[in-house]
């Protein structure tokens, strides 16, 4: 069993930015594909970004590309998402996570979630 921890969420006003932070207290992440998903209140779990086991390439939901990246420290065995300009749409519970399927964009080929931080975006 791997536990997934997610930190760094906030409430902020529109335009400002968050980083946010994963990381698995007990078992490294760095031989695993990771992504960041979000839900906001009333609706389904989303896409936001993802990247592969290397580090090397990142994807993202077309509605934070351009604002979000993703990526890898393997120093600090983390997944980072640096969210910037951030929208009042981007309002959501962020959670991280990882499993074996590279590239993937859906959350079923995903083995295991943190808990989720919350991002607040104030109009």
């Amino acid at each position: 069993q791997i536990h997934l921890k997610e930190s760094g969420g906030g409430l902020v006003q529109a335009g400002d930015s968050l980083r946010l932070s994963c990381a698995s207290p007990g078992t490294s992440l760095i031989a695993f594909a990771t992504a960041w998903f979000r839900r906001a209140p009333g609706t389904e779990r989303e896409f936001v970004a993802g990247i592969n086991w290397a580090g090397r390439n990142s994807f993202y939901a077309d509605s934070v590309k351009g604002r979000f990246s993703i990526s890898k420290d393997n120093g600090a065995d983390t997944i980072d998402l640096q969210m910037n300009n951030l929208k009042s749409e981007d309002t959501a519970l962020f959670s991280c996570a990882a499993g074996s399927r590279e590239g993937s964009r859906f959350d079923h080929d995903y083995d295991y979630w943190g808990q989720g931080t919350q991002v607040t975006v104030s109009s």
